[in-house]
C-alpha cells in the first residue's frame, strides 16, 4: 500500500530547474536512500514531502492519518522545558490531552449539576483510558533509553533545552522523533552531529524500526545497512533502484555499459547509412534506397549515455619520508575549568600509521587533535614531532581558518605563494572550482564548498603527517568516496577523528578509543575493533549468566563457586585481550615481511632468467649492473627470510605462553 504518491512534480529555483515532472511512491516498510551530489535537491525534496516547500506544479497524495517525522540538517528552534520532558511531550496529542484533562478537572470542580457532573466524569474516564494507553505505549523508560543511546547522561535529563549546544539540540530532536515512532521517518544527515558510539547505537535502533524510512547520509556503510531502495537525483532526472547503495552503483554501471554499447552500434549504423547515401544518391538505380535511408536517419533518436557528474578528482602527491616516529605524546595533562580531560597521557605514532580516534562527544577528541596540531598547548607534558615531519591540519570548524574576504583562488594561493597561478588554478579545478568560480569569496560559499577549499589547501602542499577532524562533514557520498580513495593511497602518516564508519574501516590501522581521560589502543580497522568489543561484551554477559546460575547453587558452596567462576571469566577475558593486543602487531609485521619476500623472490626470478642468457655477458656494461643488482636482491632476500624466521619464533612463543596460561585451571 502506498503511503505517499508524487505525480508530475516540478520545481525551479532562481531560474534553475531542480525537478522536472518527477514521480514516485513510498510504500509501507520502504527504506529509501535518497542520493545525489550536493545541489541536486535531496533536502528540498524532503521539505516538499513535509509541506515546508511547495512545488511549482504536480500532485502529492498522502494516505489519511499517517504521521511523518522529519529531522532537518539544522534546527532553528526547539521546544521549551527540560530534555526528558520535551521528549515525552513529543508524543502525538500529549500536550492537547493534558490540557483537556486539566480543563475537565476544573469544570468538574465548578459544576453543581449532578447530571452534568456525570457527563464530565465519563469524559474524564475516557480521557484517562486514552492517556494510560499512550503512557504504556510511550513509556518514560523507553524515552530514557533513547536519550542514553544518543549519548545524553542521566544528569542532563533535567537540563533545559535552551542551554544545550546546537549539536545536542539536534540529538534531542532526533530522540523525540525516534520516541514517536512515526509512520514515515525522514532523516537528513542524522549522523552529522553524533559521535561514533551514538552512530553505532542509532544504526541498530533503525534496523529494528519497522515503519517507512527515507534517509540522506554520506556514510556509505551506514546507508548500505539501512535501505532496500534508492531514489537517485541524476542529471537525466529522478531514477529509482531496488537494493542498497552498492546495488545502485552496480546497476548504474551496468546501465552505462549497455547505453555505451547501444550508442556505439547506433554510430556504426549511422556511418554506414551516410556512406551509402553519399555513394548512391546520384545513381538513379539506388536513389530511392538513398532517400529511404535519409528518412530513417531523420527519425533516429540518438542514444544518450549518462552525463558524467562533476566530482572532485585528486590524489595526494608523494610526500617526503619522515623518521620512524611521526610524533610522541609524553606525560600530557589538559583541563578545562573543573574538568580534566587528560592526565599523564603517553602515546606515540609510527611513520605510515593511520590512527582513527573515536569516543563520545566531550571526551576530548578534538582537543587532542588541536594539541597535536599545535593549536592548543597541554597544561603539562610535551608533544614532539619526529625527524623531518611536516604537518597539515584539517580542522572540524575549518571556517575559522578561512579568510571570509578572500576569494577561493587567493585562499589556496596563500598556502603556496611561490607556486605558479596555473598550478593553483589546476588544484582548485580538481575541487570543482573552475573558471569564474575561483573568484567566489569565501563568505558566500556553502558548507560543502568551504570543505572543498579546506581540502584544496592541504592538497596544494601536503605534509607527511595529516591531522583531520571530521573530514567528511558537508561532503556528499561521491566526494567522500574520492577523499577516502585519495587517503588510501597517501604515503604519509594520518590521524583523524570521524564518525563515518566507511572512512574508519577503510583507512584505520589502529584505533584510539577515548574514555574517562584514558586512551585504549586497538590494532586493526573498525571491523576488527567492533569484533573485539563484541567479544568482551559477550564474555561479560556470560559472567552475568553464570552469576545468575550460581544463585541456584546451595548457599554453602554458592559464594566460593560464584567468586571462582567470576574471577576465572575475568582472568580469561583479560588474558585474551592482552593476547589480542600482543599478537596483532606481530602478525601484521609477519604479513608485511611475507609480502616483501614474495616481491623479492619475483625480482630474483626475473634477474636470474636474464642472467641465464649467455649473450648478456658479451656486454660488460649491461651484465655488470645486472649481476650487482642480483647480488643485492639475493642479500635482501636472505635478510628477510631471517627476519621471518625470528618473527615466526616470537609468534609461536607468545601463542604458546598465552595458551598455557588459558589452560591453567
Amino acid at each position: 500500500m502506498s503511503l505517499i504518491t508524487i505525480n508530475n512534480l516540478s520545481l525551479s529555483f532562481s531560474g534553475k530547474r531542480l525537478f522536472n515532472s518527477i514521480g514516485f511512491q513510498i510504500g509501507r516498510e520502504d527504506r529509501i536512500g535518497l542520493v545525489g551530489s550536493n545541489g541536486t535537491g535531496k533536502t528540498t525534496l524532503l521539505r516538499i514531502l513535509v509541506g515546508k516547500v511547495f512545488p511549482d506544479q504536480g500532485d502529492i497524495y498522502t494516505t489519511s492519518g499517517i504521521r511523518m517525522g522529519y529531522l532537518p540538517q539544522d534546527i532553528s528552534k526547539v521546544s521549551q522545558g527540560a530534555l526528558l520532558a520535551s521528549v515525552l511531550d513529543s508524543i502525538p496529542g500529549k500536550i492537547e490531552r493534558d490540557t483537556q484533562l486539566k480543563k475537565l478537572e476544573r469544570d468538574l470542580d465548578r459544576e453543581k449539576d449532578p447530571e452534568r457532573q456525570t457527563v464530565l466524569a465519563r469524559n474524564m474516564a475516557n480521557l484517562y483510558d486514552e492517556i494510560n494507553y499512550h503512557n504504556t505505549r510511550y513509556s518514560s523508560h523507553r524515552a530514557e533509553k533513547i536519550l542514553l543511546g544518543l549519548g545524553f547522561s542521566l544528569e542532563s535529563f533535567e537540563v533545559p533545552l535552551k542551554e544545550l549546544s546546537g549539536g545536542w539540540k539536534m540529538r534531542a530532536v532526533l530522540a523525540g522523533l525516534l520516541f514517536q515512532e512515526p509512520d514515515i521517518l525522514l532523516l537528513d544527515e542524522p549522523t552529522n552531529h553524533l559521535d561514533f558510539p551514538s552512530v553505532l547505537w542509532l544504526e541498530e535502533f533503525l534496523l529494528n524500526f519497522k515503519n517507512s524510512l527515507i534517509l540522506i547520509c554520506h556514510d556509505r556503510k551506514f546507508l548500505n545497512r539501512q535501505i532496500n531502495r534508492v531514489i537517485s537525483l541524476e542529471q537525466e532526472g529522478l531514477r529509482t533502484y531496488t537494493g542498497n547503495y552498492d546495488a545502485y552503483l552496480a546497476a548504474r554501471e551496468e546501465e552505462e555499459r549497455i547505453l555505451q554499447a547501444e550508442a556505439r552500434n547506433q554510430e556504426q549504423r549511422v556511418r554506414e547509412a551516410k556512406r551509402f547515401i553519399e555513394r548512391f544518391r546520384a545513381k538513379s538505380t539506388k536513389a530511392r534506397q538513398a532517400q529511404s535511408k535519409i528518412k530513417v536517419l531523420k527519425k533516429i533518436e540518438i542514444v544518450e549515455t549518462h552525463k558524467k557528474e562533476r566530482v572532485m578528482r585528486f590524489s595526494f602527491p608523494e610526500v617526503q619520508r619522515s623518521g620512524d616516529i611521526a610524533f610522541s605524546i609524553r606525560g600530557i595533562t589538559r583541563s578545562f575549568t573543573d574538568k580534566t580531560l587528560y592526565k599523564d597521557l603517553n602515546l606515540y605514532v609510527r611513520r605510515g600509521e593511520r590512527i582513527a580516534i573515536i569516543g563520545r562527544n566531550g571526551v576530548g577528541k578534538t582537543t587532542l587533535l588541536r594539541m597535536i596540531a599545535g593549536e592548543l598547548s597541554p597544561d603539562t607534558g610535551t608533544i614532539d614531532l619526529g625527524h623531518n615531519v611536516t604537518m597539515s591540519y584539517y580542522a572540524q570548524h575549518h571556517t575559522e581558518f578561512l579568510d571570509e574576504k578572500k576569494t577561493v583562488l587567493e585562499e589556496v594561493y596563500k598556502v603556496v605563494p611561490d607556486a605558479g597561478m596555473s598550478f593553483v588554478r589546476g588544484v582548485c579545478g580538481a575541487f570543482l572550482f573552475s573558471g569564474d568560480e575561483v573568484e567566489k569569496r569565501i563568505s558566500v560559499l556553502s558548507g560543502g564548498e568551504r570543505a572543498r577549499v579546506a581540502l584544496a589547501r592541504i592538497l596544494v602542499k601536503p605534509g607527511n603527517l595529516i591531522v583531520m577532524d571530521e573530514p567528511t562533514n558537508h561532503l556528499d557520498l561521491l566526494s567522500c568516496e574520492v577523499l577516502i580513495k585519495a587517503l588510501e593511497e597517501y604515503n604519509g602518516t594520518l590521524i583523524f577523528v570521524s564518525h563515518n564508519q566507511e572512512l574508519i574501516n577503510r583507512l584505520a590501522t589502529r584505533i584510539w578509543d577515548i574514555s574517562d581521560g584514558k586512551v585504549e589502543d586497538y590494532p586493526g580497522n573498525l571491523e576488527e575493533y567492533i569484533g573485539h568489543i563484541n567479544y568482551l561484551k559477550k564474555t561479560q554477559e556470560q559472567e552475568i549468566s553464570e552469576e545468575d546460575s550460581m544463585k541456584q547453587v546451595p548457599s554453602g558452596r554458592q559464594n566460593n563457586n560464584k567468586e571462582s567462576a567470576k574471577s576465572r571469566r575475568r582472568r580469561d577475558a583479560e588474558r585474551r585481550n592482552l593476547m589480542y593486543r600482543e599478537l596483532s602487531p606481530i602478525k601484521k609485521e609477519l604479513m608485511e615481511i611475507e609480502q616483501r619476500i614474495d616481491s623479492l623472490e619475483k625480482q630474483e626470478k626475473t634477474l636470474s632468467e636474464q642472467l641465464a642468457n649467455p649473450k648478456i655477458y658479451e656486454n660488460i656494461k649491461e651484465s655488470g649492473p645486472l649481476m650487482a643488482e642480483y647480488g643485492q636482491v639475493k642479500k635482501k632476500l636472505e635478510q628477510m627470510l631471517e627476519r621471518w624466521e625470528t618473527q615466526q619464533e616470537i609468534l609461536e612463543m607468545v601463542e604458546t605462553k598465552f595458551q598455557s596460561d588459558l589452560n591453567v585451571k
